[in-house]
């Protein structure tokens, strides 16, 4: 354990120098979001998951290409960069170099899923985390066996070994930077997956993924349905079915630049009067708590408002969407589910309408 805990620490260091280097550099270069890498996972000798009909390798090249060029029709300026455009062979680190050398300021690694029980499938986005059940901690044991076929892998990834829990002890000491940013573009992916979509959604999870572990920008794996499940299976395989789950994607990073681009021109006067305000939400409750509830035990400003039969609970305030960042992240050492929200004459509004309505 002491082995694996030294272990962790040179590679922690190791990865918040990336970050640094190369978020500092993209900083440098332009404050706005123009690159997105997409990684079709496996490819060549790494077939993936084995349906009864199509191998995972290539039903998650068709969808990345068609994501590819949605962004190209749609988004203009935008560039798009893969991991792979063919069936090849890609080692795990390839692929985060690929979107690190590029500055990119997403990266996407689109995959398909599988599991003993033919009977389960859905969709499923995953961010870079210690896993929280044992299915996710599958889930990431699947994806990173590929490295077992690379050249050398037990030097090239400092001993770790896909298929022993003990391994995945290096997630739970790193910090990923960009977490909320990846959760955000994640919950933007199973939301257009379930409503536009109309796939069944497995919702947004954490786990240890290789691929993810060294990029330095928001980073997502979406595994797009289970190949173990014959109708799913059958749907994925189809020219159409590749289509509409590249859409959902595309619309989710739509939405994701909207957002980014609205946040990085805000230029909030705290010196005008306006209706707009802003609090940090820690608390949702069907039954109302106590005033002496631990929960606000040394927060001051506690506030509550109701909202669809839920009676939710907020501190801090202010005008300014800018000033309350920085107390949010100090915030969420003690809650981390806690997040911004925004009101109008004390009239909970969406964010993006409050920094529309104080920047015209």
């Amino acid at each position: 354990m002491q082995f694996w805990r030294e272990m962790v620490k040179t590679i922690i260091i190791f990865f918040l120098i990336s970050v640094f280097y190369y978020s500092t550099n993209a900083q440098e270069q332009n404050d706005f979001f123009k690159t997105i890498v997409i990684d079709a996972g496996h490819g060549g000798k790494d077939p993936g998951a084995v349906g009864k009909i199509v191998m995972e390798k290539d039903v998650v090249l068709g969808i990345a290409l068609k994501l590819g060029q949605y962004i190209n029709e749609n988004l203009p300026g935008i560039n798009v960069i893969y991991t792979r455009k063919k069936d090849v062979f890609v080692p795990l680190d390839e692929r985060a170099q690929i979107a690190n050398s590029s500055k990119a300021d997403l990266f996407i690694s689109i995959h398909a899923n599988s599991i003993s029980n033919p009977n389960i499938s859905g969709t499923e986005t995953f961010v870079l985390g210690l896993h929280r059940s044992q299915d996710n901690l599958e889930v990431a044991k699947k994806e990173n066996s590929v490295i077992v076929l690379e050249d050398d892998y037990t030097t090239k990834y400092e001993g770790f070994d896909p298929n022993v829990s003990e391994s995945y002890i290096i997630f739970e000491l790193m910090q990923n930077v960009y977490l909320d940013q990846s959760i955000k573009l994640a919950s933007l992916v199973e939301d257009q997956f379930n409503t536009r979509a109309g796939r069944r959604s497995r919702g947004v999870k954490q786990a240890g993924f290789l691929v993810l572990r060294e990029t330095a920008m928001p980073s997502v794996l979406v595994e797009a349905g289970f190949l173990t499940n014959n109708k799913e299976e059958a749907y994925i395989a189809t020219d159409e079915g590749q289509a509409i789950i590249a859409s959902a994607i595309y619309r989710a990073i739509k939405e994701y630049k909207k957002s980014f681009e609205l946040k990085s021109n805000i230029v909030i006067s705290n010196n005008e009067p306006s209706p707009i305000s802003f609090r940090i939400q820690i608390a949702s409750s069907k039954r109302k708590l106590k005033d002496d509830s631990k929960l606000f035990f040394g927060f001051q400003d506690v506030w509550m408002y109701n909202e669809a039969d839920y009676f939710k609970y907020t501190i801090e305030y202010s005008k300014s969407f800018n000033d309350l960042k920085p107390v949010l992240l100090k915030i969420k050492e003690k809650i981390p589910d806690a997040f911004i929200v925004a009101f109008e004459n004390d009239k909970r509004i969406p964010i993006d309408k409050a920094l529309k309505l104080i920047n015209p």
